[in-house]
Parts: C-alpha cells; sequence; structure tokens
C-alpha cells in the first residue's frame, strides 16, 4: 500500500510584501509649521489704487533673535511683490525659484506675468512640491497691480497650496489679532493714507497682544508706478 507525505512548502512574503507598501504609500504628511515662524508679522491690505505689505524685520528662532533687518519680500516682476515666512531654508528657495521662473517668463514671451497668473503659478508649483517627499514650509501673500483691469489685487498662500484673493489678509499668530480690526476698519476704495492709518491700528495691537519685539514692521507698496518702499513702523 503506497503512503501519501504531505509537505508544506512555506514562502516569504515578506519581502514583497514590503515592496508593495513602499510603492504605495502616500508621501508623508507635512509637519506643520515652526512655531517660531508664526511668530513673525507677514500682513497685507489693499486700497483703491495699491496694495500694502507689511512684515516684521527680526528674523526669530526659538528666543534669539537672529537678525533685526529681515527682508521678508521679494519683487517677482515690476508689478508683483511676495511676502513670505516659514523655514528658513524653504522661504528663501522658494522665493528665488519663484522670482527666476516670474523673470524667465518675461524674458521669454516679453510680456510680465498678471497678479492672477502669478499666484497661479506660485500656487502650483507649492502643490506639486506638496505631493513630492520635500514639501515647502511657506506661507505667502502676492501683491501685484494689474495693468489691464488697473487693480490692486492680494492673494493668501498657505503651506497646504491654499490659494484665495483678499482685500487683506495676513499668517502666523498675527492673524489671530488684527483680523477683528481689519473686519471693522477696512473698506473698498479706500486710500493709501486710510490704509496706513489702518495698518498701523495693526501693528499697535500686535504690539500690545505679542511678547516679542518685532524690530519694527517694514513697509511697501504695489500700484501702477511698481513696488515702492515707504516708511518703516
Amino acid at each position: 500500500m503506497a503512503t501519501v507525505v504531505a509537505t508544506t512548502v512555506m514562502v516569504n512574503v515578506e519581502p514583497h510584501a514590503a515592496r508593495l507598501k513602499s510603492s504605495t504609500s502616500p508621501p508623508p504628511t507635512p509637519p506643520l509649521p515652526n512655531k517660531s515662524t508664526i511668530m513673525e508679522v507677514v500682513l497685507g491690505i489693499t486700497t483703491k489704487d495699491s496694495v500694502l505689505i507689511g512684515t516684521s524685520k527680526a528674523f526669530v528662532r526659538g528666543v534669539s533673535v537672529l537678525n533685526a533687518t529681515d527682508d521678508k519680500t521679494v519683487q517677482l516682476n515690476p508689478h508683483s511683490l511676495m511676502a513670505f515666512t516659514g523655514e528658513a531654508g524653504d522661504t528663501v528657495n522658494f522665493a528665488q525659484h519663484i522670482q527666476a521662473n516670474v523673470k524667465l517668463y518675461g524674458m521669454r514671451y516679453g510680456v510680465d506675468l498678471s497678479g492672477k497668473a502669478v499666484a497661479s503659478f506660485t500656487r502650483n508649483e507649492l502643490a506639486g512640491a506638496l505631493r513630492s517627499r520635500k514639501p515647502y514650509q511657506v506661507n505667502l501673500l502676492i501683491a501685484s497691480y494689474d495693468q489691464k483691469t488697473n487693480k490692486p489685487t492680494l492673494n493668501w498662500i498657505d503651506y497646504l497650496a491654499a490659494n484665495v484673493e483678499l482685500p487683506y489678509a495676513a499668517h502666523g499668530y498675527a492673524a489671530f489679532y488684527i483680523m477683528s480690526l481689519l473686519d471693522r476698519h477696512h473698506r473698498p476704495g479706500m486710500s493709501e493714507e486710510e490704509g496706513l492709518e489702518l495698518m498701523k491700528q495693526c501693528v499697535a495691537e500686535l504690539r500690545l497682544r505679542l511678547p516679542i519685539e518685532f524690530k519694527g514692521i517694514q513697509v511697501k507698496a504695489v500700484d501702477k508706478d511698481g513696488v515702492r518702499s515707504l516708511d518703516d513702523m
């Protein structure tokens, strides 16, 4: 009588499972912004004929002020200005990347991108990086003046690539304290002088509420004549 011997074959599936997991797993969720960076001030106010941008001059990490004259803005083209806050390396690298590509477009086609186009391009670049292994930790305000419509525009963009056009905006802890002031006092058709007065009220409120020294607020304006530097606050 024949005897049948049953044998069990052990197959190691762990390497295959690991490869499958690594090939299908989504990119990691970007971390929240550093607390030191959201203590920085970046705010924007639109007026009838211009956009006002205010940024804190202190470059802060923890309890240390590393630079008391930091410029958190970069001019993208003659009528567009980007203000940024976030991780030190990310902000500079991303701002230079956007600036170079916007200038390249103007040189290649002989026409400058509009504010809406600049904001859309910036948002797409940020969204693409967000879906990679190296997302940028940056929050942005883009102030522009459209020469075709003769209107100023202000775009709010965060590190998750959300893009919204707003009459006024801010990033970080500054937004917690000044949005009520802006809601109450901002109105369409404000003059530049009225916008500056409103910005002074916002800065005074921030100095009262936040336990940090900004080393002053750098103010710039974008209008039909281009980007201008105004007196610090």
